[in-house]
């Protein structure tokens, strides 16, 4: 019995594990200014904070394996279609994932906006320790105005209504 016991414990420690993200990196709350960054974009653009600068901007960061990013992104295109073309500049950027899993997962889904594929978690960590989807909705001084995260994911009405806010 007391074997029985002690494997359940070891077992439910390493399930624990697993589960468990390692938090590492910054933890950008509302009224922080946007990190110093540098992407490469899908279409070979490069973008970095500094063109974040006197333009609302959404930056978003995602993996389209995670269920709460799959809720988000179909949102967050209704968003990029109707706020693109006044000027707020979007950079969503996936956390350790490659272009070709994203290009699937954006033509299954009929997306078209831009993203920056990485590898690793490097920019990622530059805003955030943990969670995805992660959303910055920031001023033209390039000020974090509204944030996002998976608990709950936000809403198409919530996302739009701070977006109205911010370019009013």
């Amino acid at each position: 019995m007391k074997r029985f016991i002690l494997a359940l414990t070891v077992i439910c420690i390493m399930v624990a594990g697993c589960i468990k993200e390692e938090k590492k990196g910054a933890d950008l709350k509302v009224g922080d200014a946007i990190p110093s960054f540098e992407v490469v974009m899908n279409d070979g653009s490069v973008v970095t904070d500094a063109d974040l600068k006197g333009k609302v901007s959404v930056v978003m960061f995602f993996h389209t394996s995670c269920p709460d990013c799959q809720q988000a992104l179909p949102r967050m295109q209704q968003i990029y279609d109707e706020y693109a073309s006044k000027g707020v500049l979007f950079v969503l950027i996936s956390r350790e994932e490659g272009s070709y899993t994203i290009e699937a997962f954006w033509n299954e889904k009929g997306l078209n906006m831009p993203y920056s594929p990485q590898n690793d978690r490097k920019e990622y960590e530059k805003f955030a320790q943990d969670r995805i989807p992660r959303i910055y909705m920031n001023d033209e001084n390039r000020i974090i105005r509204h944030t996002y995260s998976d608990n709950p994911v936000p809403t198409y009405d919530k996302l739009k209504s701070s977006l109205t806010d911010l370019t009013r």
